[in-house]
């Protein structure tokens, strides 16, 4: 039998399946006796981990208004000094809740217009 070289051997793992390669993966570590756990664990998750990383990083945010709540006026005043809008872009955008009031904003001013919002009543979310 041929010796595959190491592109060869990768380009085999390429086509398998994930449920293929952990099947090979857990008879590699019986017949060698050895734990690929670490491996594993650093290869496995790079997909993922570095979306978690991405959001990790995430330094502009969107506050959505998801609902006026009962005090309606309240939250109309408070999106009109979060926003340039005026009385009538305040209150179209009131009425048409879910809709996002500031984007891609820092924390800071996210959070400060979230608590504005959850004051006058409102229900508010921040992505």
């Amino acid at each position: 039998m041929a010796k595959l070289s190491q592109d060869d051997l990768l380009a085999q793992f390429e086509e398998m399946t994930l449920i293929e390669l952990s099947e090979f993966v857990k008879a590699f570590e019986e017949k060698f006796d050895v734990t690929a756990a670490a491996a594993v664990a650093v290869a496995g998750p790079a997909g993922p981990g570095a979306v978690a990383e991405a959001v990790e990083e995430k330094d502009e945010f969107d506050v959505i208004l998801a609902g006026a709540g009962d005090k309606k006026i309240q939250v109309i005043k408070v999106v009109r000094e979060l926003t340039s809008l005026g009385l009538k872009e305040a209150k179209d955008l009131v009425d048409g809740a879910p809709k996002p009031v500031l984007e891609k904003v820092n924390k800071e001013a996210a959070d400060k217009a979230a608590e504005a919002l959850k004051g006058a009543g409102a229900s508010v979310e921040v992505k």
